[in-house]
């Protein structure tokens, strides 16, 4: 049995020169499984696991580290110029970089903390997508099947480009996982395009926005059939990944952020509103005290025309106007006027009124 995988890792892999492109795929899977069982002991509190690396506080998430993997591989090739073994371990720490930067696709996507939550679920669909793509480039032909130095087998070019356009109707028409697995498996992607889209798809707004009745049909298929598919799908995603947090999908630590600022400028509102409230009081029973203090009668001040009277531009709105202080025994040395009227200027007719006869 070894002797047979073996036979055929050198037949298959290393005589089609596929070796760095094998190692890159086993590097992926390896540091995307690797990279999920530490986050996910993390989570779980294990003492004896080592946790987040936070040097002076600062979190560092393992994308950092998958950049640092991703320029080494590339920086490498390009060094060697692809000689082996170079290439093989520089494949291997490319596929590396691309497990750790694809599992965090969600938080560079949101520019967001959203690791653990609805949104998070996007790293996953980007591991698995990116984990086909180098699957088929390994296991099937080149693109299009033009080889340098080969005749063109126009006929299989011609099946994969029809494959391709059909697995694009199946995406749009928001069937993502037929449309992915059809690029490897023809004739997969076909059902998916022949088949009702999804209401919520790109293909529904599209097409189905005048027509009522195959609207309904696609909305009883997605209750009858694709709510089981996706109770199947949370279910696989939260065995590889783990269960999202039970928080809202729009509740982000963004969100969380702001609410906090306008608790705390509510709340200096509040202390400033209490404040202006104990002036105004203050002034009030200090005009009070005043007023009842016998003195000399004091002259009515003048005032300036900007404070006696304020009004607005257009006509239809509210004037608010001025009122001197009455003459009353004791001086007054707080305000130049005593309180404002508001008279509401009147309302000009417009001129397409009607006219009563």
């Amino acid at each position: 049995m070894i002797e047979a995988l073996l036979d055929g890792y050198r037949t298959h892999i290393v005589a089609a020169h596929k070796q760095p492109l094998f190692l890159l795929l086993a590097g992926f899977i390896l540091s995307f499984v690797l990279i999920r069982v530490s986050v996910r002991m993390i989570r779980a509190k294990v003492r004896w696991w080592p946790g987040n690396i936070t040097p002076g506080g600062l979190h560092i998430h393992h994308m950092v580290f998958g950049l640092g993997f991703l320029l080494l591989g590339g920086i490498g090739v390009f060094a060697t110029n692809g000689a082996a073994p170079w290439s093989d371990w520089f494949g291997f720490s490319f596929g590396i970089g691309c497990g750790l930067v694809l599992d965090e696709f969600a938080l560079i996507l949101h520019l967001d903390d959203v690791y653990w939550s609805a949104q998070g679920r996007k790293s996953v669909d980007a591991v698995i997508f990116g984990i086909l793509f180098t699957a088929l480039l390994l296991t099937g032909y080149v693109p299009l099947g033009v080889v340098p130095g080969q005749d063109t087998r126009w006929g299989l070019v011609a099946v994969i480009s029809v494959n391709a356009l059909v697995s694009i109707v199946a995406l749009f028409k928001g069937k993502v996982w037929t449309g992915l697995l059809g690029i490897m498996v023809p004739g997969l992607s076909w059902i998916g395009a022949i088949r009702l889209a999804r209401p919520t798809s790109p293909w529904a707004r599209w097409r189905y926005a005048t027509r009522p009745r195959r609207r309904a049909r696609a909305v009883r298929r997605e209750r009858r059939l694709h709510a089981r598919a996706d109770r199947a799908r949370t279910w696989l995603f939260d065995l590889i990944a783990g269960a999202p947090d039970k928080v809202p999908a729009h509740h982000t630590a963004t969100h969380r952020v702001a609410e906090r600022m306008a608790a705390r400028a509510t709340a200096h509102l509040d202390a400033h509103e209490a404040r202006a409230l104990a002036r105004r009081s203050a002034r009030l029973a200090d005009r009070r005290a005043t007023a009842l203090t016998p003195g000399p009668v004091a002259a009515p001040e003048r005032t300036s025309p900007a404070v006696a009277r304020r009004r607005t531009v257009r006509a239809g709105r509210t004037r608010t106007y001025a009122v001197r202080p009455s003459v009353r025994s004791g001086p007054e040395p707080h305000a130049p006027y005593r309180r404002l009227r508001t008279i509401a200027a009147p309302r000009l007719p417009h001129p397409q009124a009607r006219r009563p006869h």
